[in-house]
């Protein structure tokens, strides 16, 4: 299981392991083992100081004056970690890691991938992208389709517009925020936590990309698309003869799926463009309405998602290689936890590896244990997790079975408690003897 590979990676001090754990399988970074510790405890009791650093970084808690506070600062081994458990506010504020999409934008404009027009600010060149420029500035979305429309290089001279500021300018326009540290006559601006402005924006691309038959009340909305705003898409994607005009730079810099499919094999899958238009690809496997979720989130970082449209969009988020999608979709089937689907759920989130909707969902078992142990669909996933381990002696574990022990216990906090808890791990212990489960 990922908890119990968050552990091991945290006494031995596997920075890379953890990150990945955390970034990549979505395991919480407060979770507890049987002994009450959590992932922090251990990288302060085994010394391991720039593990603790990334882990208070990323949400790790360790307040003053409470017990996990207390625990890690009395075991840590080294006085660089106690110092940076006492200055945890200031860790967390100078370290806390960028959001995968921040990090992505940030990409975007330091690298120039796919960039369609150069800034040229007294001799410095700045590579930048019409779509993202248009999409957060009325002004360059005006420019860009007037005095600087067709062409790929714009030079500036003016003697107010400073190659700095124009950066600064750049970063805000990206990420909502200029770069910290910059000695220079312009405002450091911190956006406000959860600020919606630059995923806003964003989403406009996508609102351009929609064929006009998928719009519906679209330019309806409080903030629709400027009128006559043009995206300038470099790629038409052909879903079940519907046309989406996107953007490169977006595809491919947030999925390695698009990055072969454009930039490594691209000459196999295009087709003839339309007269004016972007060259094009046609996906298969997909429909219009999932392939719209796909491109809000390229965009975004976001799309409302039913629990019913979840399932589709999962298999094509595990597809595409979009991690963070895939998260969205669990963060929406486990809305829908219930007796009747929560063993299908769980599947699901084996299936897909969605490592933080599996344990919700033993988490919710263990709540209903008594009832679940009467299910037929319940009882033939005990059967299959046992026989997945591999050359199982009798007395082996099942790891469904050790998650549902562990989450039952985890709620004993009175002595009231104690025999509910109890009684229903009598009904899962009765359930494994009744067929021939002994562990």
């Amino acid at each position: 299981m990922d908890t119990s590979d968050l552990f091991a990676s945290c006494r031995k001090g596997d920075v890379g392991r953890v990150r990945y754990l955390l970034e990549q399988r979505d395991v919480e970074v407060n979770v507890r083992d049987k002994w009450d510790s959590t992932p922090l405890y251990y990288a302060c009791l085994c010394g391991h100081e720039e593990l603790v650093l990334y882990l208070l970084a990323n949400g790790a808690r360790c307040e003053a004056n409470t017990f996990d506070g207390e625990r890690c600062l009395y075991g840590a081994l080294s006085d660089p970690i106690r110092r940076a458990l006492r200055d945890y506010k200031q860790v967390t504020a100078s370290c806390r890691r960028r959001d995968y999409y921040d990090d992505f934008l940030q990409r975007l404009l330091e690298q120039g991938i796919h960039s369609d027009v150069v800034f040229v600010v007294h001799g410095k060149p700045f590579r930048v992208h019409r779509c993202v420029l248009g999409a957060r500035s009325a002004y360059f979305a005006n420019m860009l389709d007037t005095k600087w429309k067709g062409k790929s290089v714009v030079v500036l001279r003016h003697p107010l517009i400073n190659p700095v500021a124009f950066g600064a300018l750049l970063q805000y326009l990206y990420t909502v925020a200029s770069k910290p540290g910059t000695c220079v006559k312009v405002l450091t601006i911190e956006p406000p936590p959860a600020d919606p402005r630059l995923r806003e924006d964003m989403a406009l691309l996508a609102d351009c990309a929609l064929p006009p038959e998928l719009r519906g009340d679209l330019w309806e909305l409080p903030f629709p698309c400027p009128d006559g705003f043009n995206s300038c898409p470099d790629i038409c994607f052909r879903v079940a003869g519907c046309s989406f005009l996107c953007h490169k730079a977006f595809f491919c810099g947030r999925s390695d799926y698009f990055r072969a499919l454009l930039d490594d094999h691209f000459r196999e899958s295009e087709e003839p463009a339309t007269s004016g238009g972007p060259p094009a690809v046609t996906l298969h496997g997909i429909s219009p309405d999932v392939f719209t979720h796909v491109l809000y989130y390229m965009y975004s970082d976001h799309t409302e998602l039913s629990p019913e449209a979840a399932y589709d969009v999962l298999s094509v988020a595990d597809m595409y290689l979009l991690p963070g999608l895939k998260r969205l979709c669990g963060r929406s089937l486990a809305q829908m936890l219930d007796e009747d689907t929560v063993v299908g759920v769980w599947r699901v989130a084996k299936l897909f590896r969605l490592a933080r909707l599996e344990d919700q969902c033993t988490e919710y078992m263990a709540k209903v244990i008594e009832k679940l142990v009467e299910r037929e669909d319940f009882v033939e996933a005990v059967k299959e997790e046992a026989a997945a381990v591999a050359a199982r002696q009798e007395t082996d574990s099942i790891p469904l079975v050790d998650d549902i022990r562990f989450h039952v216990a985890s709620t004993v906090q009175t002595y009231s408690a104690i025999e509910e808890a109890q009684q229903r791990l009598r009904a899962l212990e009765d359930l494994l003897v009744s067929i021939g489960l002994d562990c």
